[in-house]
């Protein structure tokens, strides 16, 4: 069973920036990684989304503030960066990773165990 191992969340001020990271346990070849984040009383929702060879995929809500990157170099782990730049109150939420692998019907989807970011004005 693949983990995903999540870090870089706190708080910080409006205008401010963070970086979450994510690590999976092992390698998972030909996957999309992505990003997604859940306020209070609200649905979970995308935030960006990344496959190797395609251009990342964001929320019009962060075009332009976030940027999603991952690093195949180490071959033993998958690791994807959110980085946020500008952060606005209306960021704050639980962020959680997921990587998702597989045909369209044998896919496997795998959620990491959440990040809280929060962001005062």
């Amino acid at each position: 069973q693949v983990q995903l191992v999540e870090s870089g969340g706190g708080s910080v001020q409006a205008g401010g920036s963070l970086t979450l990271s994510c690590a999976t346990s092992r390698v998972i070849l030909s996957s999309t990684m992505g990003w997604f984040r859940q306020a209070p009383g609200k649905q979970r929702e995308l935030v960006a989304t990344i496959t190797a060879g395609t251009p990342p995929n964001y929320a019009d809500s962060v075009k332009g503030r976030f940027t999603i990157s991952r690093d195949s170099r180490d071959s033993y782990k998958n690791t994807m960066f959110l980085r946020m730049n500008n952060l606005k109150p209306e960021d704050t939420a639980v962020y959680y990773c997921n990587v998702k692998w597989g045909t369209s019907s044998t896919s496997t989807s795998v959620w990491g165990q959440g990040t809280q970011v929060t962001v005062s004005s």
